[in-house]
């Protein structure tokens, strides 16, 4: 590496230092290179060009000018699908209500977007995570993100809207920094909406709210996602499917042509240049992220079945799976908390040669869901009772009827949830019975009671490559008929 020539005017920066080497002296070796001094001086180690109010001096975002039209019809685009090149979807507003790892690179490399995002109508500030769970050093931190790169982008000339999130009450005190009184901001309610199967976090999201109403004073608030009919102010409801993907063509209220095709509705045709991934893609309604609990909020049950893991502490429910066989009977005992601490199976589930009748899965809730242990077997027919309960509650019977739509794979991201937090699961193809199970280490799929069928393998993702008749689990999960599924 290159040394700096010294002279006087780095005297104050470089460090001398002077040895003595017998009769004579090496002085003024220079300890800093060219390399680490720039290193240490960038504006963008620094991140000091912005100072504003306050003990943290979290940068503030300049007022949002409005022009006219630039909340009618508003829609947004995620800065996961801006371009930097094209002339489609640029009357809209960039947003980063996605995962942080979408968009880290804004605050490691701040120019390296610049000129993309200056195409576009206005640009929210990056919504870095203000999960309750998380650290306050980390919330804090992230909302000096947010605003630093909002001053940054105002200061090259983009339009800026601040995106406002917080966790919980302690927050308060930094998370509304940074914002001009009366400015317009954005807000998201879809991670604390009700959505798949977690309950809402209204009560969370209101209390943030009110006090940004009382800080801030906005003018205006982009509410994306549909607002709670409790939020007072002036609201732009932003569509959330309308500014999704699905519905990126010329015609903004007709899904895009390619959706059929990308959802597994149709096949592609064969000459269609439909590139589609088969990994592990969530749908776009289950990637936005900002605040309320890193959990998604409180479990509730997405069908009746997965009532059975809530109910009075001590108490045992009696319910039973309707399966095309003749279903079994099902013994779950509530814990201390309300929640259930085990689901005892009265069957094998057509695997003898793995699986005891009966069978037990012990319950763990640390992920705010129940999470079932692998099989707890009993090959030895000495079976623990279920002891110390105040009573044995019947569940009503699940009806045969609607058990196969109920129990069916809508998406086969709802497949892999089930199956990576220990789903058991039996379905039918081509008139033939299969069955998920899990070993300790493994998941196993098999054709019903015969052994010479069953494939391991390490996670739900993989275990869609299992093929049937030729054709992959993947590409048939959701059409199948689904008997049993334990979540």
């Amino acid at each position: 590496m290159k040394l700096l020539h010294i002279s006087a005017q780095f005297s104050d920066v470089y460090n001398l230092s002077v040895k003595n080497l017998g009769s004579n002296y090496l002085i003024g070796v220079v300890t800093m290179t060219e390399e680490n001094f720039k290193y240490r001086t960038s504006p963008f180690l620094l991140r000091n060009q912005f100072i504003g109010d306050g003990k943290l001096k979290i940068p503030i975002v300049p007022k949002f000018q409005e022009r006219e039209d630039d909340f009618t019809d508003l829609k947004l685009i995620g800065f996961d699908k801006s371009k930097l090149e094209g002339n489609s979807y640029l009357d809209r507003m960039v947003h980063f209500f996605l995962y942080d790892y979408k968009f880290e690179r804004v605050w490691k490399n701040p120019d390296l977007d610049l000129e993309k995002l200056k195409r576009y109508r206005a640009v929210l500030t990056p919504d870095f995570s203000m999960y309750t769970e998380m650290a306050p050093v980390l919330q804090i931190y992230n909302t000096f993100r947010n605003r630093w790169c909002g001053a940054y982008y105002a200061s090259e000339g983009i339009r800026v809207i601040p995106t406002v999130s917080w966790g919980n009450e302690d927050s308060f005190d930094f998370c509304f920094e940074g914002i001009e009184k009366g400015s317009t901001v954005a807000v998201s309610t879809y991670m604390v909406s009700e959505h798949e199967n977690h309950k809402d976090q209204k009560d969370f999201f209101l209390k943030g709210y009110s006090e940004m109403l009382r800080r801030i004073e906005p003018e205006r608030i982009i509410c994306y996602n549909e607002p709670f009919p409790e939020m007072q102010g002036n609201l732009v409801f932003v569509d959330y499917d309308l500014s999704s993907w699905r519905y990126m063509n010329d015609n903004p209220h007709v899904p895009s042509k390619y959706v059929k095709y990308i959802n597994n509705v149709k096949p592609c045709p064969v000459d269609y240049k439909v590139i589609r991934k088969t990994g592990y893609i969530l749908p776009e309604q289950f990637i936005d992220k900002g605040m309320g609990s890193a959990n998604g909020g409180e479990w509730k049950p997405s069908k009746e079945d997965d009532e059975r893991f809530l109910g009075e502490p001590g108490e045992v429910k009696i319910s039973r799976a309707a399966t095309k066989n003749g279903g079994y009977l099902r013994e779950t005992k509530i814990g201390d908390d309300g929640k259930a601490i085990v689901d005892r199976h009265w069957t094998d589930h057509d695997r003898p040669w793995a699986h005891s009748d009966p069978h037990d899965h012990s319950i763990d809730w640390s992920g705010g869901y129940p999470n079932l242990s692998s099989p707890i077997n009993y090959p030895d027919g000495i079976i623990p009772e279920f002891k110390n309960f105040k009573e044995i509650k019947a569940m009503s019977n699940i009806d045969n009827k609607n058990s196969s739509e109920v129990n069916r794979f809508k998406t086969i991201s709802e497949f892999k949830w089930c199956v990576n937090h220990g789903g058991e699961v039996e379905f039918v193809y081509n008139e033939k019975f299969f069955g998920i199970a899990h070993d300790p280490d493994a998941i196993a799929i098999y054709e019903a009671n015969k052994q010479e069928t069953e494939k391991l393998y390490k996670d739900a993702d993989e275990a869609l490559e299992f093929m049937i008749d030729g054709v992959r689990l993947r590409d048939i999960i959701t059409e199948v008929e689904v008997t049993d599924r334990t979540i």
